[in-house]
C-alpha cells in the first residue's frame, strides 16, 4: 500500500492565525487526537469549527474539548468553508511536481505550510461577513 498522510488544518480569518498538524489516517481517532492538540495549542480561547460532515468530523466516538464547538456546513457545500481557499493555494503549489519520495513531498508541504503568513492566511480566509460576524460574536462575549 502506498504511503499517505492527512494535512488537518484550523485558521482564524480574521487574524490569519493557523494550526496544523499530520496524520497517517482521515478518522475519528486521528480527528479526535487533532481536537486534543488545537484545544492545548489555545486552552484560552473559544473556539469555533466550521466542518463539513466528513465521518471523522461526525464520529460518535468524539469527545469535544469544553472551547471547541463544530458548527457543520451542509454536505457538498465545500464553498462555504473558507479554510477550502487554503487547501486550494496548497494543492495549487504542488500541481504537476514531482517528489524523490513520499519524506520529500511531506517535507515540500510542511515547508509551504510553515511559510505561509498571517496576511496570506487573512487574504484566503478572511471573508467580509465572517470576520464581521466574529466581531459581533467577541462584542456578545464581552457582556
Amino acid at each position: 500500500m502506498a504511503a499517505r498522510y492527512w494535512l488537518y488544518g484550523v485558521v482564524e480569518p480574521a487574524t490569519g492565525e493557523d494550526f496544523f498538524y499530520s496524520f497517517s489516517h482521515l478518522d475519528g481517532v486521528g480527528f479526535g487526537r487533532f481536537l486534543e492538540l488545537f484545544s492545548a495549542a489555545f486552552p484560552d480561547s473559544f473556539n469555533l469549527l466550521h466542518l463539513d460532515q466528513a465521518s471523522a468530523h461526525v464520529a460518535t466516538s468524539l469527545k469535544w474539548p469544553e472551547k471547541v464547538i463544530a458548527i457543520f456546513q451542509p454536505s457538498h457545500s465545500r464553498e462555504l468553508n473558507p479554510l477550502e481557499r487554503l487547501w486550494e493555494e496548497l494543492k495549487r503549489a504542488f500541481t504537476g511536481k514531482n517528489f524523490d519520495s513520499f519524506t520529500a513531498l511531506q517535507k515540500a508541504v510542511f515547508r509551504k505550510v510553515n511559510s505561509l503568513t498571517k496576511a496570506t492566511v487573512r487574504s484566503l480566509t478572511g471573508w467580509p461577513d465572517l470576520v464581521a460576524a466574529k466581531r459581533q460574536l467577541q462584542k456578545v462575549q464581552s457582556f
